[in-house]
């Protein structure tokens, strides 16, 4: 399994755009010393997050690191203009030596639609549109018309689609053979299993591979569960909250903050050892390939974010690898 960690440079109070990006620079290097296998920005266009352009933040990211994969999380492709978006994370692959990928989604905010100038009603029609734009591209080297588009990267660049949880994007997905990046951030996680069923469906029944599949949660690491729930939760819930507000979603109190950082909740908040439990519990629902940790989440204080990269990446990962060869050396057994 790959494990990684994504932000979306969520912007604390009283912090300026610029700080927080140069603390994002400082959490990649640290995912990329401690031996983490994926780093990632997620694209908004909203006063608390930092992030509006990957590519650019990736490349920064890509000239302080030697090995770690380097991904948006997500870029939303709906209001993207596919050739450039390629470009980019072509220029971005050749500069970091091989190492960039794309994540696309329609996006979970809907403010780049009349930013852009796109009419929200075409919010399905437009990510359908441009993704088999984006693929054609992809394979071919070409645009629509038939037009070259460079710089080319030495590799094909991986495209993952993510989904939150609609069942025909989890088919279209398989279907067309890629991977695909499932967010869970609420709710058990065994009620997600219907989208790795019908991804995986999807591709079997197009003749292709098994596709690859991602498990993407919130979470937050510390010595104590106590701790970790304690310097979490302020930043969490404000922000969770926050989104309620606009969502008509009900308050996130600390209960619930609690159930959900449980042994069978939906976030990875606790003790490496609770992390490395629940990493487990979810593969043995999933059997995915990639596993990847959004920390942050609300402004978590920088300091608290580089302690949960040093944990994850020296305790939970090795145990996480460790035990995930025991089974597959008792299984084949």
């Amino acid at each position: 399994m790959e494990i990684g960690v994504f932000t979306f440079a969520d912007v604390r109070e009283g912090e300026s755009a610029g700080e927080r990006l140069r603390e994002v620079v400082e959490e990649a290097e640290l995912a990329d010393e401690v031996g983490l296998d994926v780093f990632g920005v997620g694209e908004h266009h909203r006063p608390e997050y930092a992030v509006s352009a990957p590519a650019v933040v990736l490349a920064a990211v890509g000239a302080r690191t030697k090995r770690t994969r380097l991904t948006s999380a997500v870029t939303v492709l709906s209001s993207a203009v596919p050739i450039r978006l390629y470009q980019q994370f072509a220029t971005l692959d050749l500069l970091s030596g091989g190492r960039a990928e794309m994540m696309v989604g329609r996006g979970s905010f809907i403010e780049s639609f009349p930013l852009f100038g796109f009419d929200l009603r075409d919010y399905d029609t437009l990510f359908e549109e441009k993704l088999l734009e984006l693929l054609r591209i992809h394979e071919t080297g070409e645009s629509l018309v038939g037009h070259g588009v460079y710089p080319r990267p030495e590799e094909p660049i991986p495209i993952w689609v993510a989904v939150g949880g609609t069942p025909e994007s989890a088919v279209r997905t398989g279907v067309l053979g890629l991977p695909m990046a499932l967010a869970i951030i609420g709710g058990q996680p065994e009620r997600f299993r219907p989208f790795a069923d019908l991804h995986r469906r999807g591709a079997a029944e197009a003749g292709r591979a098994r596709p690859r599949l991602s498990i993407n949660s919130h979470g937050y690491i510390a010595q104590t569960r106590e701790q970790a729930i304690e310097e979490s939760f302020p930043y969490v819930s404000e922000a969770m909250n926050r989104i309620g507000q606009e969502r008509g979603w009900p308050p996130t109190t600390r209960a619930d903050y609690e159930a959900a950082a449980g042994p069978r909740g939906a976030n990875f908040v606790g003790t490496p050892a609770q992390v490395v439990d629940k990493i487990l519990y979810q593969h043995g629902i999933f059997g995915h390939d990639r596993f990847l940790l959004q920390l942050g989440v609300g402004g978590v204080p920088h300091e608290g974010v580089l302690r949960s990269i040093e944990l994850f990446g020296r305790e939970v990962v090795p145990a996480v690898r460790e035990k995930l060869a025991n089974r597959t050396l008792q299984s084949s057994q």
